[in-house]
């Protein structure tokens, strides 16, 4: 019997609001606040522990039947309290979900009322952000966060704040906006959905440039952290609240991820109302993306990359050239966040491994330009598919005799289907430990993916002989 088919079968991506919850996770003392039913909050909860292994802790308006009919103003109202009195935050993000937005539940007016009955909460910063999950994915509502983090925090989200310098001409060096702005060393990166490895990492390779970077979000402590002794209800770290309010004063931004339209980028925005210079990049996922990250940092700073990072990148070439007679037309399907998706199939085409599918939830006419871009001069292109399903996924899989798949641990059961191997890699991983370890992004983490890559296939190569090589 044909199995049965509906339009959206296993949607390659999450829902928006869980991206909310991870962008507010990277603010210093943040809680977020779901405006929906208990079981929204729920899910979310186990979905990103299951990927962190840490507590996460998301709250609920707990809408139910009632509050369907005649409006969740009052559940609203009382879940902010209730957060206040058990959480004491500095910042309170609200973030809706399917049935708010169905409801046509007003949050920013109700809200507003709130503060008016209750003076003492103006103390919290609230910033409220529309994710209905029916319209776009996670991505989009990580980046409608941390728009309107910086929409409430920057300048104390007043567009004049004193202390505003004049709008900068196109064209400036950094070197005269540094010296003009008087904040040489400051700089803000907006890093996109990356692992708490890829963040310290990122702030490492920033130091040592002599950049202080103000990071949003910061995951890199608050779902990655240590074990002291104490006991916190809100984990420390995450983006500091007085480096959020001064990012508008800082001489650039560099924002990795340039699918995302113009209302969903934070360094957009500082730019278009602020003139914070923007600096929009690929995720440095591989050598040639990397590349690009390094040469921005030494635009931007006047200074060149230091030693240990260009021995890094001489490492890399010679592992590339190492693994070459074992990743050479290797046929890979690709699948994930569509920035991710870029950056990933740029580094398998340095490798000289063949990108056959190239597979995102979300993505759109950028995303797949930048493909083409990436791929155009291939004997074979790869489908090249947006706003897809793991259903399509699966059927592009199989079609191309694919050798092997990179991405979520949401497509083991194709790997397990096609009988090939699944090299584990972005958001999520449940099946797998040690997925927010993972590190992605510079020559080091490409070095990373050049060993996970090489040794998934050679692992696979010797199941189907049946017996270990000896040495290679």
């Amino acid at each position: 019997m044909a199995k049965s088919f509906v339009s959206t079968t296993n949607p390659c991506r999450l829902c928006r609001p869980l991206g909310a919850c991870l962008a507010f996770r990277g603010v210093e003392d943040s809680m977020v606040l779901l405006h929906g039913s208990q079981g929204c909050s729920t899910y979310m909860r186990r979905y990103i522990s299951s990927h962190f292994r840490e507590p996460v802790d998301i709250a609920s308006s707990a809408l139910s039947e009632n509050q369907a009919v005649y409006g969740g103003a009052a559940n609203l109202k009382q879940g902010i309290r209730n957060v206040v009195a058990k959480y004491s935050p500095a910042i309170l993000g609200v973030a809706t979900t399917c049935l708010a937005e169905t409801i046509g539940d007003d949050v920013r007016m109700t809200i507003s009322e709130l503060m008016d009955e209750e003076p003492a909460l103006r103390e919290i910063t609230i910033v409220p952000v529309s994710t209905p999950s029916y319209n776009g994915g996670h991505m989009d509502g990580f980046n409608d966060a941390c728009v309107a983090i910086l929409e409430s925090l920057a300048g104390n989200g007043n567009e004049n704040p004193a202390g505003n310098r004049d709008k900068i001409p196109a064209g400036t060096s950094y070197e005269n906006l540094a010296e003009s702005r008087d904040e040489r060393g400051e700089m803000n990166l907006f890093p996109g959905f990356v692992s708490p490895a890829d963040l310290r990492y990122l702030k490492e390779v920033m130091a040592s440039f002599g950049i202080r970077p103000m990071v949003l979000p910061d995951i890199s402590d608050t779902l990655d952290g240590v074990i002291d002794g104490s006991l916190s209800r809100i984990p420390s770290g995450g983006a500091r609240l007085d480096r959020i309010r001064h990012s508008h004063s800082a001489p650039a931004s560099i924002e990795f991820g340039r699918t995302s339209p113009e209302s969903q980028s934070p360094a957009l925005f500082l730019e278009k109302r602020f003139g914070v210079k923007a600096d929009r990049l690929p995720i440095p996922i591989g050598i040639r993306y990397s590349d690009l990250f390094f040469e921005s940092l030494e635009r931007l700073t006047g200074r060149p990359t230091p030693d240990n990072h260009r021995n890094e990148r001489g490492r890399l070439v010679d592992a590339m050239v190492d693994a070459h007679k074992y990743l050479f037309g290797k046929r890979a399907v690709i699948y994930g966040d569509a920035d991710f998706v870029i950056a990933m199939t740029s580094f398998l085409v340095d490798l000289g491994i063949q990108p056959v599918v190239c597979a995102s939830g979300g993505g759109g006419a950028d995303y797949l330009a930048e493909l083409e871009a990436l791929t155009d001069h291939l004997e074979e292109m790869p489908a090249l598919l947006a706003g897809t399903d793991f259903e399509d996924i699966r059927e592009q899989a199989r079609k191309a005799a694919a050798d092997l798949l990179i991405g979520s641990s949401k497509g083991n059961h194709i790997a397990r289907e096609l009988g090939i191997p699944l090299v584990r890699a972005g958001y999520p991983i449940h099946d797998r430990f040690g997925g927010q370890r993972i590190l992605h992004t510079g020559y080091r983490g490409a070095l990373n993916l050049l060993d996970l890559l090489t040794n998934t296939i050679i692992a696979g190569e010797e199941a189907v002989l049946g017996h270990g090589y000896s040495y290679m």
